[in-house]
């Protein structure tokens, strides 16, 4: 069975590669008819309104990391709200004309937004216990079910203290309506950007969000009610992952639940039907396929240690953490003077070593299995080139040993993974293989996210999506480190798949290329309007 989902996997993941002389089957064109609404509403249900913050949490910047300067915060109302309006709530409105579309804090490919989110939450001071579906346009909650005191009982005695629970899934349709049969991949990005979102705004208030990275996919259908749920075709939410948001000192949290908590929700009754999101559908059925070859089993728990290093203290943006977070966007075009100083890149490249202990890669603590191919293009201190980082230092010996054979690994400073591979303006290069789109060649640099692919997906075949969330995961700190340092970034998942890893010498699937990010200074459309993101709301 595990060879077979591989097999199948694999095969998902060759036909849905972007060739020079083939894209990857989609549309076509723009259905704009039926293109998905990008709110789900649950009718049925009784939304309850969050507060809004009058003002962000004053803690800087680094503690976005390190969660140090933080006590954690008791587990009421205000502070679920806060804890959800600075991770997927909206960050701003955009308007164009008679257009305007909302931005929001965890960001999407096209903006389209097929994370879903859901809280099972214990009786607070205004809050029944319950299971709900979090709505950031409204930025309120609908509640679907009931959970009974002594179940939270059970739940803090397994789990050894308060918490809540935040579950993150997929609704395909939102992605395959523009990109077809590569959507399955842009959700999975967008899981690992949102994950990292709970993490970083987690420590905002003493709290830290913990992968339940042993549970069933079965297992999370029943606890959010998706098994008595009457989805729309096409519409329906996958599960992807469900985290315990806790004290940031109640460590370690277990990875599990056990069967008679999974069962005593299953038997729980759920209220609303979700709202229909288009009129019609178009079926990727390799979609389907590759969703069900990756639903995850349940597993043995697993608490991989990074280890611990400090963080430079060079080059230390002295910004506040809601307002990076609340700044961030994606950039749409650069200027071609865009530039870095060495000290700042080496920074934002520190901040994607995974830690223990430290946001966001510890909510999800398995080995890291992404490294990074850089495109150099304008950073004072350092020659412009290709360059290759290890986020897992492990892989070295197995990446120099498979890359080709010319490439100087030349090490930029003792100690730190960061390795020089040629030298010379790359721009067109790097244009080229991000489908030729010119902001991969105009920033100060741009790169790919190379996964230890083969081996991974050979032995847990379901970690295919999980090479995605880590890619996300590491595109949301190059967002903030980018913002931070007065540049911008943007994801890329447009680029030419097996031309990207050659451009090392990677020749087969033994790593492959997963996600492209560029950073630099952004150029603002100024034919564009921006308006709070909750200014419609009057409370």
């Amino acid at each position: 069975m595990k060879e077979e989902a591989y097999k199948g996997i694999l095969r998902y993941h060759e036909e849905t590669k972007h060739h020079f002389r083939r894209y990857a089957r989609s549309a076509g064109y723009m259905d704009w008819d039926n293109q998905p609404e990008p709110f789900r509403f649950y009718p049925g249900t009784d939304p309850v309104p969050l507060p809004l913050l009058e003002e962000g949490p004053g803690a800087d910047y680094m503690t976005l990391y390190t969660r140090e300067t933080v006590e954690p915060s008791p587990f009421d109302t205000n502070r679920i709200a806060a804890f959800l309006e600075l991770s997927l709530g909206l960050s701003a409105w955009k308007v164009s004309g008679g257009t305007r579309w909302s931005l929001r804090i965890n960001p999407s490919s096209g903006n389209l937004h097929p994370t879903e989110s859901h809280l099972v939450i214990p009786g607070t001071d205004s809050l029944q216990g319950g299971v709900y579906h979090y709505n950031p346009l409204i930025h309120g909650l609908e509640p679907r079910a009931r959970v009974p005191e002594d179940l939270w009982i059970e739940i803090r005695r397994h789990l050894g203290g308060e918490g809540f629970f935040v579950g993150l899934c997929s609704i395909f349709w939102r992605e395959s309506w523009k990109y077809g049969e590569r959507g399955f991949r842009y959700c999975q990005h967008d899981t690992g950007h949102a994950l990292a979102c709970l993490s970083f705004s987690a420590g905002l208030q003493g709290w830290k969000a913990t992968c339940l990275n042993a549970l069933a996919h079965e297992d999370m259908e029943k606890i959010l009610g998706f098994h008595k749920t009457g989805w729309l075709e096409m519409e329906k939410e996958e599960p992807e992952l469900l985290c315990f948001v806790h004290p940031k000192n109640l460590v370690p949290v277990p990875a599990d639940l056990p069967q008679e908590i999974v069962s005593r929700f299953a038997e729980l009754e759920f209220q609303g039907k979700p709202n229909t999101l288009s009129k019609k559908h178009v079926r990727w059925e390799i979609i389907d396929r590759v969703s069900s070859l990756t639903r995850k089993p349940k597993t043995s728990e697993r608490l991989f240690r990074f280890g611990y290093m400090p963080f430079p203290d060079k080059a230390m943006p002295a910004v506040s953490a809601s307002q990076v977070i609340r700044k961030r966007r994606s950039a749409v075009d650069f200027d071609r003077k865009s530039s870095l100083h060495k000290d700042q890149f080496l920074a934002i490249l520190d901040k994607t070593i995974p830690r223990d202990g430290c946001a966001p890669f510890d909510a999800h603590p398995v080995e890291p299995s992404v490294d990074l191919m850089i495109f150099l293009h304008n950073v004072e201190g350092l020659e412009s080139g290709l360059y290759f980082f290890f986020r897992n230092r492990a892989h070295k010996e197995e990446v120099m040993g498979i890359s080709a054979g010319d490439l100087l690994w030349e090490p930029v400073e003792e100690g730190f993974p960061l390795f020089l591979l040629r030298k010379g303006d790359l721009r067109h290069e790097a244009y080229v293989i991000s489908c030729e789109q010119e902001i991969a060649g105009w920033g100060a640099f741009s790169l790919g996210m190379i996964a230890r692919f083969r081996e991974t997906i050979r032995k847990e075949p379901y970690r295919y999506t999980h090479l995605f969330w880590e890619c996300g995961m590491i595109g949301q700190v190059l967002y903030l480190e980018a913002e931070a340092r007065g540049v911008r970034g943007t994801g890329m998942g447009c680029y030419f798949d097996d031309p990207a890893g050659e451009a090392m010498g990677l020749k087969d699937n033994t790593y492959q290329s997963l996600y492209h990010f560029a950073v630099g200074s952004p150029v603002e459309d100024k034919r564009l309007g921006t308006h709070p993101p909750y200014r419609h709301l009057k409370r």
